[in-house]
């Protein structure tokens, strides 16, 4: 008898059905490319961004998808230095990125430090970066002609060390991550950080307002979507809708204010949320979003309300 005859016998190969239940795209996270290479400087695209973002957005809904809303991951440099003004509105500008990613359709996902508006690291010279590909980005940006200056700049603001740093838990030595010396120097923690942030900070609690509001609200998490100001150049909006309650979301991607036009029915809505701290609804149609600004309003057209 043939030990191995179980071995030998034939395989049927049954077609199987995989499924993906969520889609990580890096479109929008490509938008401050120069002709669609890494290795350059220029202001992000904010037509192409929210163009992006709003055809993965409603796509994805027609063909019953999900998406991934991410700004940052490990390879990537800080969004809030891509997208916002660290230097004059750092919280305002870290809010409004989260209010946009947080209230669009689908999970968000929250990179560490994120949620305390940990900045790109203030480093100067390429030998702090440790990763291989800046490094040999830097050199051969030399090589091409571009100056040591220009050179670093560039690589200071697209290196993926940029996200790697530690996590800034306390303004004390080596912020506070360990006790030993870490991979990569961290820089700012004496002022953004944890302990502070659990303190008098602005941005944690507003990421804890919009997680709860996610949990209390299902127009939030299984709402539709449908495009808001398509055309405005530099409001990024749209609106949910969920069995009776449809929530408006405007976010302002400049620190200039803006003015935008909404739809009579949300001036007799609640504000759900607002990085300013407004109260009010916008008592006319033509409503002035202030720096960065970004706001949620939420009307129940219905008795039931906001029901699951």
């Amino acid at each position: 008898m043939n030990s191995y005859a179980p071995f030998n016998k034939p395989v049927l190969h049954r077609p199987v059905e995989l499924a993906l239940s969520m889609v990580f795209n890096f479109h929008h996270l490509k938008v401050d490319y120069d002709n669609g290479r890494k290795w350059t400087r220029k202001p992000f695209d904010f037509a192409e961004l929210k163009q992006l973002l709003t055809r993965w957005a409603v796509r994805m809904q027609e063909g019953g998808g999900w998406n991934a809303l991410f700004w940052n991951n490990h390879d990537q440099p800080r969004a809030l230095d891509r997208f916002g003004d660290v230097l004059n509105y750092r919280v305002e500008s870290a809010t409004m990125l989260a209010t946009a990613i947080h209230l669009l359709r689908g999970t968000p996902y929250v990179y560490m430090g994120e949620e305390i508006g940990m900045t790109d690291p203030e480093y100067t010279s390429i030998d702090e970066y440790v990763d291989v590909e800046a490094i040999n980005a830097h050199q051969a940006l030399l090589e091409l002609g571009v100056t040591p200056v220009e050179a670093f700049a560039i690589v200071h603001s697209k290196a993926r060390d940029n996200a790697r740093t530690p996590m800034q838990w306390t303004p004390g030595p080596h912020a506070g991550f360990s006790t030993g010396t870490p991979w990569l120097r961290p820089t700012n923690h004496e002022t953004i950080n944890v302990a502070a942030e659990q303190a008098v900070g602005r941005i944690l609690p507003y990421y804890r307002r919009l997680i709860a509001l996610r949990k209390q609200h299902p127009v939030i998490a299984s709402g539709d979507i449908e495009p808001f100001a398509l055309e405005h150049e530099s409001v990024f909006g749209f609106v949910r809708e969920h069995r009776g309650s449809k929530l408006l979301v405007l976010t302002n991607f400049y620190g200039r204010s803006t003015a935008v036009c909404i739809p009579a029915e949300f001036c007799a809505g609640a504000v759900l949320i607002s990085n300013y701290g407004r109260t009010d609804t916008p008592d006319s149609t033509s409503f002035e979003l202030k720096p960065y600004e970004a706001l949620a309003v939420l009307v129940t057209t219905q008795s039931q309300g906001d029901l699951p």
